[in-house]
């Protein structure tokens, strides 16, 4: 640990009198104000900082620095979630990578955060602290004036900062009664698109629950109708948080047979079936140290639900036809259209999963409950249309976006994304008009005066199973489940309407 410093032993003995200095603070501001001290004295830096992330997990804010040998009361404005004006913290912070430069003045890179000083930086040290969790907390920073190399310096005081974050958790568990009768100052997460379009109350809401998780290792579960984005939102969570670096695969539940889905998750050796030839990985290995999207989870068959429990329990895998198993690091995702708790009252999901599955659920709005958002993601999608066609940008016209306003997409964004694609194919000249969508609107009677009870009554039934089945894909036991009748009962309904199931096959 210690070969990389000069005088080792002596740097050994300096580090020991640091933990043994560190455990005797009484409060969590001398504990950090001795760490920064501690760090000058052990790099020989000029300067040292401790970067921490809120409770949320949404902002990186200073909170001790130590320039010449005397804490600094200044405090450095906090940070967003993604950290893209500091490249150099947002790459040591969600890669969980140690940064060392030893030439810093010749470098590019953005150095806001450090002092201005009469004399150039020119060394810097940057390493994350990793708390009990394996979780990234905070950061560290050593900077001098001097061009040496203090890589040899960073296991061992990231070990101290680790140190020093679980006696601050310490620190704090033991204050918090005394703290309970104080007003508390609660800071506001905040809101970031996180590449996702929309400023409704619904989707701002959904905003805040990325930003909780972003930066965890929990499990969630990502429920909402058919359309909603699920898939785009479990990509903003990997590509916004620490295992951006590394891959993210999706898995649809719903598209293999349960001995195929149970080879492509878990991989098999060679020999384990007939055709097996060779050993093949799967896709918890090609995910290892990145996610995994079970998308459809609610369809995956229940002898595959105990293997994924295990995963999910024991972090480790064992691939078909082997006998040994393996630890992996995966971060899984799920996402469902269905309601898994119904699905577990009638024996068709395991009750262990669903709650071990449920550790963190975010449901997503469907888009007739996102105020505002569909012309912005009209025009969105419209834009990339028209890039992608390599064609001038649309405009478009008033009665074009009232037609849109107008409708309640049972689709929700993905039949958005699908309308407005279409409609820019098949606009000739540079403005949409509403005769370029296609919307499935149910006409009404002009005038209802003249319609008995009865008639008026199959109107408003015709309207609700149009609306359940397009909600369902067309899919007749999802639906009667949802409206709560027998699936014979919805075919008689059905045929008495004259509502025709070939629209909604496939």
């Amino acid at each position: 640990m210690f070969t990389q410093v000069p005088q080792p032993l002596v740097y050994a003995e300096a580090l020991l009198a640091q933990f043994a200095s560190l455990s005797r603070a009484a409060d969590g501001a001398a504990l950090l104000g001795e760490f920064v001290r501690g760090l000058a004295e052990l790099s020989g830096c000029e300067l040292t900082q401790l970067y921490l992330l809120d409770a949320t997990h949404t902002c990186l804010g200073m909170n001790a620095e130590c320039l010449d040998g005397a804490l600094q009361p200044r405090q450095a404005a906090s940070l967003p979630a993604d950290y893209n004006g500091e490249q150099l913290l947002q790459f040591a912070l969600c890669q969980n990578r140690v940064v060392c430069l030893d030439d810093l003045s010749a470098s590019l890179h953005e150095t806001s955060f450090l002092p201005a000083a009469t004399a150039p930086w020119q060394s810097l040290l940057c390493v994350p602290l990793v708390n009990q969790h394996k979780a990234v907390e905070g950061l560290l920073l050593c900077a001098s004036h001097r061009r040496t190399d203090l890589q040899g310096f960073a296991y061992s005081l990231g070990q101290l900062g680790s140190f020093v974050l679980g006696q601050l958790h310490l620190l704090q568990r033991l204050r918090q009664p005394l703290a309970e009768s104080a007003t508390v100052t609660r800071s506001v997460p905040s809101i970031s698109g996180y590449g996702l379009i929309g400023k409704s109350a619904a989707m701002r809401q959904t905003y805040s629950l990325i930003s909780k998780v972003l930066h965890s290792p929990y499990t969630v579960l990502l429920r909402g109708e058919t359309g909603t984005g699920k898939e785009v939102v479990a990509r903003a969570i990997h590509d916004c948080g620490p295992r951006r670096s590394q891959a993210f695969i999706v898995q649809n539940c719903a598209a293999f047979p349960e001995n195929l889905l149970e080879s492509e998750l878990f991989g098999y050796r060679k020999g384990a079936f007939t055709g097996a030839d060779r050993d093949r990985a799967g896709l918890f290995d090609a995910a290892n140290g990145g996610t995994l999207l079970l998308d459809e989870i609610g369809d995956m068959p229940l002898p595959l639900q105990a293997k994924i429990l295990r995963v999910l329990q024991e972090g480790e895998i064992r691939p078909l036809g082997s006998n040994d198993t393996h630890k992996i690091d995966v971060r899984i995702i799920a996402a469902t259209h269905r309601d898994l708790a119904v699905l577990v009252s009638e024996g068709k999901f395991r009750e262990d999963l669903y709650y071990r599955l449920a550790q963190f659920p975010i449901e997503l709005p469907a888009l007739r409950q996102r105020e505002g958002d569909i012309l912005d993601l009209a025009r969105h999608f419209a834009e990339k249309t028209c890039t992608f066609l390599q064609r001038d940008p649309v405009r478009w016209s008033d009665a074009a976006l009232e037609h849109l306003c107008g409708y309640t997409f049972p689709g929700n964004v993905r039949e958005l994304k699908a309308l407005v694609e279409r409609a820019v194919l098949l606009c000739e000249g540079g403005e949409l008009l509403a005769e370029h969508f296609s919307l499935r609107l149910e006409p009404m009677p002009e005038d209802n005066s003249g319609l008995n009870l009865r008639e008026r009554l199959e109107q408003v039934e015709r309207t609700l199973l149009l609306d359940c089945l397009r909600k369902n894909d067309g899919n007749q036991t999802l639906a009667a489940r949802e409206l709560g009748l027998p699936r014979r009962t919805l075919l008689y309904r059905l045929g008495r309407l004259n509502i025709n199931l070939g629209d909604f096959d496939g």
